[in-house]
């Protein structure tokens, strides 16, 4: 049975490719899409979870889902990963720069392997897959690209590795909205908050107590507070907005308040 929304089909002929698709903020990206009508292409690092994702939301939506597992660092992969979609589809749309991982420690204690690591998926990442589909998006004159930074890209201490690169991420989106502007390509990031996923779970609990007393709304986002963020930069109506960060984030991005 099917549970596609039919009277919210934005993506309907669409096809979104997510990266990072499995779990987290990727899978619940991808239910919001596939809820919507897109043909979605995804890839992760751990093919269980792939596995089980693309069974479940082909049965539960009703669309055409596809997995594969695809390392976004080696760009031999991401090409011949957006060649297979594009092949099977007829183009790709929508990509969603998801995949991400984290190697928090003191700057001291950073080893080259950790900086690297998150650099790689995260940064580099989101530069070969967005390299892969520009020509496509080009030549259809139409495409949207999301990028994921983070709350923390404006700085957060034992992160210079985490930091650096989702700050790169909106370079990066800053410099590719301006190669795209006149293709209709717009390319915009997300940077989340605190969001209840299984990153965060794995934070300490006074710490992450302590985190979200800051949060002036007082409490921890949804993975579909970000999915919705991401269908609505992904959607027609947002087809004026290009170069931007969206936050969804509680107010945490405003700064302190005395209250």
């Amino acid at each position: 049975m099917s549970i596609l929304d039919e009277d919210l089909a934005r993506f309907a002929g669409r096809t979104v490719a997510i990266t990072g698709g499995a779990q987290g903020l990727g899978r619940a990206m991808a239910e919001r899409f596939a809820a919507e009508g897109a043909s979605l292409a995804l890839i992760d690092v751990n093919g269980d979870s792939l596995s089980a994702c693309v069974d479940s939301l082909g049965s539960d939506y009703g669309v055409a889902v596809s997995g594969d597992v695809v390392d976004v660092t080696d760009s031999a992969q991401v090409r011949e990963w957006v060649d297979a979609v594009t092949g099977r589809n007829g183009r790709i749309d929508v990509l969603v720069n998801n995949a991400g991982i984290i190697r928090d420690n003191r700057v001291e204690n950073i080893t080259d392997e950790d900086w690297h690591a998150v650099l790689d998926v995260s940064l580099t990442g989101a530069f070969t897959c967005a390299r892969a589909v520009f020509p496509g998006m080009r030549r259809n004159g139409y495409g949207r690209i999301i990028s994921f930074a983070s709350m923390s890209w404006r700085g957060n201490f034992g992160q210079a590795n985490y930091v650096a690169a989702k700050a790169g991420i909106v370079g990066l989106t800053r410099a590719l909205a301006l190669e795209g502007a006149r293709d209709g390509i717009t390319v915009n990031a997300i940077a989340p908050g605190l969001i209840e996923t299984p990153m965060l779970a794995s934070m300490d609990a006074r710490a992450r107590e302590l985190l979200t007393k800051k949060i002036p709304m007082r409490h921890t986002g949804r993975p579909s507070d970000v999915a919705e963020g991401a269908a609505f930069l992904a959607s027609e109506a947002a087809g004026y907005i290009t170069g931007t960060v969206l936050d969804i984030d509680g107010g945490i991005s405003i700064g302190s308040s005395i209250r």
